[in-house]
Order: structure tokens, then C-alpha cells, then sequence
């Protein structure tokens, strides 16, 4: 009976291990599709920005906006040839008036950035570019719904509702006041895994490669970040759900001989 039992623990651990690594098609069987997700986020995101726009917290005029907007426009492209979900993205980025340090991506490519982000950093507009194509990357490669997945598998969903959306695009709720019944459900408590952080940065780096944009300006990003917060101490190597920003830069390190010839072509 003991050995029974455990064989039957053993194959039901490999069972999960295994269904661990296609989240996406457990997304999938619990009425979560691409083309589903990407329409309920853009429900939210619809909600939430008309909440910033009357708040006055949407900004659609200062230079920052129009410098993140012409950046945006100029990546948006490349993020549509990367596509490989099946459905097509309905792309929109929206400009909000905080002092945070922050930016997200919904499913289905509804974007936003602090103003904080760009004017804090002083960043050019290659770091702004690194910075977008870091969230355009999450959005191409699913990582909310492939969260989605991991949430159902591990029973760490209450509910195959909205509470299941909790994705980790790192939206924080706290800064520009918005409600949170909307933006909660897509991370606010489930922060992208290591590795997914690592999937956006080398994406990232391509798309901003291909648009002419300098994959380098992704390395002083973290360097400048690093001046703001220094994350790189031991026990945030260990225990954080993010890579520590010099472990990000030395990533990035690693693929710029391989990105910065796209760069040189798409300058020509």
C-alpha cells in the first residue's frame, strides 16, 4: 500500500512538473486564450486610464510624453513582427504624471510609463527605448499568461475569475491612485519570475536594436538605477523575484556583440 501510494505521489509530482512548464496551454484550458486575456486586459486598461484622465494624471502634451510616444511609435513595428502568439496586438502606450520609478504592460500590448521613469533618470531617448522594448518583450512572450497557468497548477488561485489574473507586470497601485480592483489583477502580487525578467531584457534589447536604437543605453539604464536603489547586496540576490541590476547589465553585456551588428545595419 506505502508503495503504491508513493508511486502515485511520485508520477502526480512528475505530472505537475511537467504541466509547470506549458502554463501557457493550462492558460489556455481554464478559458484564459491569448485572444481572451488580451481582451479582458484591454477592458481594464481602458478602465484604469480613464480613471487617470480624470484625475489629470494622464499626460498627453509634455515633452516627456511626446519623446516616449515617438519612441513607442518607432519600436511598435519590430514588436509586430515579433509576434508569435497568433493574435494580433492592438498596441497603445499611455503617459502617467508620477514620480515613480515604473512602467508595465498588460496583455495584448496596453502599455503605460511613469513620467518619473524618464524625467528621475534623465534618461535619452536609447534608454527610453531600452525600457519599452523591455515591456514590449514581456507582452510578445506572454509571461501574465503563462503566470496564469502557473497560478491554476499550484493552487495558488482562488478563483478562475478575475483574481486569477494575477500576472506580475509590476503595476503598482499606490502611486498614482488609480482603484485596484483593475490593475491588481494583472501583478501587483506576483512579480515576474527571474528568468522571465531575464527572456524581456534579451528581447528587449533586440527590438531596440532592429528599431536603431543603442542596445548599450539598456546597460546605463541599470546604472543609473543602481544611483537610485542599489539592489546587489547578497541577500537580495537570493531571495528577490528580480535579477539584481548588475546581473542584468552583465547579461546584457553578454549579448551586445551579438545585438550591436543589427544596430550598425539598421543605421545605414
Amino acid at each position: 500500500m506505502k508503495t503504491a501510494f508513493l508511486l502515485r505521489s511520485i508520477l502526480a509530482a512528475a505530472a505537475l512538473a511537467a504541466a509547470l512548464a506549458g502554463c501557457t496551454s493550462v492558460a489556455d484550458m481554464v478559458g484564459y486564450d491569448s485572444s481572451s486575456l488580451n481582451e479582458s486586459a484591454a477592458r481594464s486598461y481602458s478602465r484604469a486610464m480613464q480613471q487617470a484622465r480624470s484625475r489629470q494624471l494622464l499626460d498627453t502634451a509634455s515633452p516627456t510624453s511626446r519623446r516616449i510616444h515617438g519612441v513607442f511609435n518607432r519600436l511598435r513595428p519590430y514588436a509586430e513582427r515579433a509576434n508569435q502568439t497568433g493574435v494580433p496586438f492592438n498596441w497603445q502606450m499611455s503617459v502617467i504624471q508620477s514620480n515613480e520609478l515604473n512602467a508595465w504592460a498588460m496583455p495584448g500590448g496596453k502599455m503605460a510609463i511613469y513620467t518619473g521613469m524618464v524625467e528621475r533618470l534623465k534618461l535619452s531617448d536609447d534608454e527610453i527605448a531600452a525600457v519599452v522594448g523591455h515591456e514590449m518583450a514581456h507582452a510578445l512572450l506572454e509571461h501574465s499568461k503563462k503566470a496564469i497557468g502557473q497560478q491554476v497548477l499550484t493552487g495558488l488561485a482562488v478563483n478562475v475569475g478575475s483574481s486569477i489574473l494575477a500576472a506580475g507586470t509590476g503595476i503598482s497601485s499606490d502611486a498614482v491612485g488609480l482603484s485596484f480592483g483593475l490593475l491588481s489583477q494583472y501583478g501587483v502580487n506576483m512579480p515576474f519570475s527571474r528568468s522571465q525578467e531575464r527572456e524581456a531584457d534579451m528581447l528587449g534589447v533586440r527590438l531596440m536594436a532592429q528599431a536603431g536604437y543603442n542596445p548599450q543605453a539598456a546597460v546605463s539604464v541599470w546604472e543609473k538605477m543602481n544611483r537610485v536603489g542599489d539592489n546587489n547586496n547578497a541577500l537580495n540576490a537570493i531571495t528577490s523575484s528580480h535579477p539584481t541590476n548588475n546581473a542584468r547589465m552583465a547579461a546584457i553585456r553578454k549579448i551586445l556583440p551579438e545585438v550591436m551588428p543589427v544596430y550598425e545595419r539598421s543605421r545605414r
